[in-house]
């Protein structure tokens, strides 16, 4: 294992919230710009398995950086120390390619689904060690809005038709569907302010 803090450790919450804040801006202002388009856009998402195939590739290389050998140059900037589990990496680095192979050849059915649930479960990671230990004023936002990341990740993977029924409700109305975009946009802009301010300097 490679001396020194994980790369996840040197995250600031300040650059966290930061980051994660842009990002929810950016995503949720460009839907609501063009609600109609954004609407019909994301009905079909679920069943997308192209869109779903990259996902879920993206989010098992993550994992597998995380469990890859130590001393591999770039390819071990993320491996972390499993503690007792270490042992285990071994039989990981094999199993998580065969298990993402499996699921785009023979789980077609809400892949996107499954490989955003994965996604989110991996971004939880670093936002959490951001916010760990730390004395920040708010602190408790990051890791509140984390775990509700992984719950809807863990549902994601788990039971992917609720992702489809939740868009389902979602876009039943306009007015629904820029209400919950705007929720979006504002809940990113509190996350940019706390970086911005409170949050700076930890």
């Amino acid at each position: 294992m490679k001396p020194g803090p994980h790369p996840y450790q040197e995250i600031s919450l300040s650059i966290a919230g930061l980051v994660l804040g842009i990002i929810l801006v950016v995503l949720y202002g460009l839907m609501l710009a063009k609600p109609e388009a954004s609407k019909a856009f994301v009905k079909k998402l679920p069943r997308n398995s192209q869109v779903g195939t990259y996902l879920m590739g993206f989010g098992m290389i993550w994992f597998w950086l995380l469990v890859a050998p130590s001393g591999k140059g770039i390819f071990s900037s993320l491996t972390m120390d499993l503690g007792e589990f270490n042992k285990a990496k071994s039989y990981l680095m094999i199993g998580v390619p065969l298990f993402c192979i499996g699921m785009i050849m023979y789980v077609r059915e809400f892949l996107f689904v499954r490989g955003l649930g994965l996604c989110l479960l991996m971004a939880a990671a670093p936002l959490l060690y951001a916010s760990d230990f730390e004395m920040a004023p708010l602190q408790w936002v990051m890791p509140t809005f984390c775990y509700l990341m992984i719950i809807k990740g863990l549902y994601f993977v788990g039971m992917p038709y609720l992702c489809r029924d939740g868009v389902d409700w979602a876009t039943k109305s306009t007015e629904r569907w820029r209400g919950l975009l705007l929720g979006g946009v504002i809940v990113g802009l509190v996350f940019v302010t706390l970086g911005l301010t409170v949050w700076r300097g930890y």
